[in-house]
């Protein structure tokens, strides 16, 4: 609770995961890629409820191993390649109705720490912000980036002939997928956590490690190895 005010984190995890199957319970570092979520949930002093979402009666069984509730099973019509996480959110707002704010926490941010959840929550409510998601600085500036046309020559992505010295580039965000905050009656309304009155909550991209693929999977657990989540090695959070 916050100024008086309830929150609810959703943590989503279907059974069907396609780039690496069953990788939200599949052992990083010493247990399953979602209890790195649940257990820097846990610790939020916010987070009145943390739930999960969920299709799989296999990843229910371990989240309710590390201290996260099933109150519900997912149906399978929002439970497919293209469901998108907005639907999933809403659905859990409706099955556990009478909260103030929802907190999405996807299980492939294993860096996200509670330091992250409860600045991020402090941030949007002192900001009195509808929605606040999380961002860092992408490895690949846009004005880099080009698209090629059907004789293979390069197209800019963005208008303008592009800066040659990394200086010139103007700063980008890209969403790291860790964090979405929102106001629950705004987004039943809206439907959506990416409007023009989004705020942005800055992480840096040593914290913002989103698993998609084999090698982010190495990539983490050669990480989470080395550093073992002591306090003193923890990721910073945000800020330059």
């Amino acid at each position: 609770m916050i100024d008086g005010k309830t929150v609810l984190a959703v943590i989503p995890a279907r059974g069907g995961s396609k780039g690496i199957p069953r990788k939200n319970i599949r052992n990083l570092a010493g247990k399953p890629l979602i209890a790195w979520t649940i257990e820097e949930a846990r610790k939020s002093r916010y987070i009145d409820r943390l739930i999960l979402s969920s299709d799989d009666s296999e990843i229910m069984a371990v989240s309710k191993k590390f201290g996260c509730q099933v109150s519900f099973v997912r149906p399978a019509e929002l439970a497919q390649d293209d469901t998108s996480g907005t639907e999933v959110v809403l659905h859990a707002i409706d099955k556990c109705p009478g909260y103030s704010f929802v907190l999405l926490l996807q299980p492939t941010s294993p860096f996200r720490t509670v330091g992250h959840i409860d600045s991020l929550i402090e941030t949007a409510r002192a900001e009195r912000a509808n929605c606040m998601v999380s961002v860092t600085s992408p490895s690949k500036h846009p004005m880099w980036m080009f698209r090629l046309d059907k004789k293979n020559r390069l197209v800019p992505f963005c208008e303008g002939p592009p800066p040659m010295c990394r200086q010139e580039l103007p700063a980008v965000y890209a969403l790291n997928g860790a964090l979405y905050f929102a106001c629950s009656r705004w987004l039943k309304e809206k439907r959506t956590f990416l409007t023009a009155e989004t705020r942005g909550f800055y992480m840096k991209p040593e914290a913002s490690m989103d698993i998609d693929t084999e090698l982010d999977f190495f990539l983490s657990e050669c990480l989470l190895k080395r550093e073992k989540r002591s306090p003193e090695n923890l990721p910073p959070v945000g800020g330059d």
